[in-house]
């Protein structure tokens, strides 16, 4: 037994990392900036934690489950970047600092009074409640802790907190603020849940299958995990679902590091340190995206099967694959931790034995095969699908078929590099029926959802990374409009805003636009309730009676227009 693992320890011990990778980074400056709120930082999300298609960009701050609290800039520095979207971020600052860090501070509900004056004047210059503006150096500068702005939770649905990052200013990378002498309480080590062995190719086994299997798990005297002894054979690897918990928040956040030993040697190293943004999509190949798509569990493989450059993760020349051999004896560690250091470790036995495969994936083949590094084109009846270079990752056949209108696109468990362009032929509808075409997606459970939809001359296409099923459907209703908080005629002199609630189920809303008295109005949208709000402070007399308009256009073109009248004391 001790010679096998002495051949096997002199197997990996060329490809191992330097010791001490795991060890903070000391070149960050821990003294620089500031906690942007003055309340316990208790954090909902922590970075790089694994998203739907992303990584977390930053720390999500916990804001006691409310809005308006007081948001201080982390450092002096100037306000580089203003951006408010219906989506992603909603309300924006970005914060430029001397020291070549810009700071990001998200989902604000709204900024102090001169950003404020300075983003409306924006506003109403473009007539346009979204705008992105790059104020200049000597325009808008901020002191370490000066007030900038109030938490909220715009652009989407969710709670209300804070998202804050630290990005290096050139790169733009974003880094782990955690680094930066930023405080958390945590005593707690992650937790386990699941352990999955892969065969990374089609003659490898675990315990006789080639396909994915989750492994046995049982609690040592320790506290740590150990997995029953398995055998394999060939070339394989392993994956965690895993999550921490900091001391003050139930939230299951995600954990900061991920290391694989074969035989007291690394071959494997996930670190959330930084990554640029280009990199995002790699996610769907660090997860298990088959399993996510199908179970909706995510585990983070400790293994890079593709090859692929991820500034999270440390290369080797294994990438984290573990060959076994037929007679030898291994013992592989698998390592999770937090940005504390606290652990949970699992401990796999594992004894190389070659043996007959007794369960195997087998492929489904058709007469549409992907090459992952050529350009792809296939055309079936009046649908077109065109996959540029490197649109996947590997090698398959697609799943391309079409059933009473509805286009199948292979089903959505193969990840997407890039995107691919779908593309349907509409020569056969007269023009007032293409007027209201658009692509719509299906979801698993038959949700009809709208595709950004590029209308030219007879073809319709759109660009997306979604695999699944699509078709072509008609949207002929125009979108809705009410007055929310008063009616028509109303006086409303007490009233401190106008709010008018708006939607359309189908298509979804495109823009809308509001005029008092025939001037355009800045109405803020909160994309969760669909209410438009105008603050009346800003409404300039002349007179007690006024005119509202409201006009809402959806996203294949159809106008609705709201008109009313209210009245109002000087």
């Amino acid at each position: 037994m001790k010679n096998i693992i002495y051949i096997s320890f002199l197997i990996y011990t060329s490809v191992c990392f330097s010791q001490g990778d795991i060890s903070i980074n000391n070149s960050y400056p821990t003294n620089y900036f500031t906690n942007p709120m003055d309340i316990p930082l208790i954090l909902s999300g922590t970075f790089a934690e694994l998203r739907p298609n992303h990584f977390h960009s930053g720390l999500d701050i916990k804001t006691k489950q409310r809005e308006g609290i007081e948001v201080f800039s982390s450092a002096d520095g100037y306000i580089s970047r203003i951006k408010i979207s219906l989506w992603g971020f909603g309300k924006a600052i970005y914060i430029t600092h001397p020291n070549g860090y810009t700071t990001v501070y998200a989902h604000l509900q709204k900024f102090s009074d001169k950003i404020e004056n300075y983003i409306r004047k924006e506003q109403y210059k473009n007539e346009s409640f979204e705008v992105e503006v790059f104020p200049k150096k000597d325009e808008l500068p901020v002191l370490k802790k000066e007030l900038i702005a109030f938490s909220g939770r715009t652009g989407g649905f969710m709670g209300p907190h804070l998202h804050f990052e630290i990005r290096d200013t050139e790169t733009e990378k974003t880094i782990n603020p955690l680094y930066f002498g930023i405080n958390i309480n945590d005593t707690k080590k992650p937790t386990i849940n699941t352990l999955i062995g892969y065969c990374l190719d089609s003659i490898s086994q675990i315990n006789q299958i080639n396909e994915p299997s989750q492994l046995t798990l049982i609690n040592d005297a320790n506290g740590n995990l150990v997995a029953k002894n398995i055998t394999a054979s060939g070339k394989i690897g392993f994956g965690i679902n895993a999550y921490d918990q900091l001391d003050d928040a139930a939230n299951k956040n995600g954990i900061y590091s991920l290391e694989t030993f074969v035989n007291g040697q690394k071959i494997y190293e996930f670190k959330a340190e930084e990554f640029a943004f280009y990199e995002t999509n790699l996610i769907n190949v660090l997860i298990d995206y088959k399993r996510f798509q199908l179970l909706k569990q995510r585990i983070q493989k400790s293994f890079n099967q593709y090859k692929y450059n991820l500034s999270l993760t440390k290369d080797s020349s294994t990438n984290g694959i573990i060959t076994i051999e037929n007679g030898l004896n291994y013992i592989v560690e698998i390592v999770a931790k937090d940005f504390k250091g606290n652990e949970q470790k699992i401990t796999i036995p594992i004894t190389g034995k070659k043996e007959n495969i007794i369960a195997k994936n087998i492929e489904n083949v058709t007469p549409y095969k992907i090459k992952h590094q050529e350009f792809n084109e296939f055309t079936n009846e009046n649908v077109k699908v065109t996959f540029p270079k490197n649109t996947f990752y590997s090698d398959f056949y697609l799943d391309f078929t079409i059933t009473d209108n509805i286009v199948k696109v292979h089903t959505p468990i193969v990840p997407l590099a890039n995107n691919y362009t779908l593309t349907f032929d509409v020569s056969n509808y007269n023009e007032t029926e293409k007027n209201q075409l658009y692509i719509a997606s299906i979801s698993e459970k038959g949700k009809e959802n709208y595709e950004t939809t590029i209308k030219k001359n007879n073809t319709f296409y759109t660009s997306t990374k979604k695999l699944g099923k699509f078709t072509l459907l008609a949207d002929n209703e125009k979108p809705t409009i009410s007055l929310y908080n008063f009616k028509n005629e109303q006086w409303i002199s007490n009233h401190t805003s106008i709010k008018v609630k708006i939607s359309d189920k189908e298509t979804g809303v495109k823009s809308f636009r509001g005029e008092i008295d025939g001037k355009w109005i800045l109405m803020e949208y909160d994309v969760t309730t669909g209410i438009l709000t105008y603050d009346l402070k800003n409404i300039t007399y002349t007179d007690a009676k006024h005119h509202l308009k409201i006009v809402v256009i959806d996203n294949v073109g159809n106008l609705n227009t709201l008109e009313a009248t209210f009245y109002r004391k000087k």
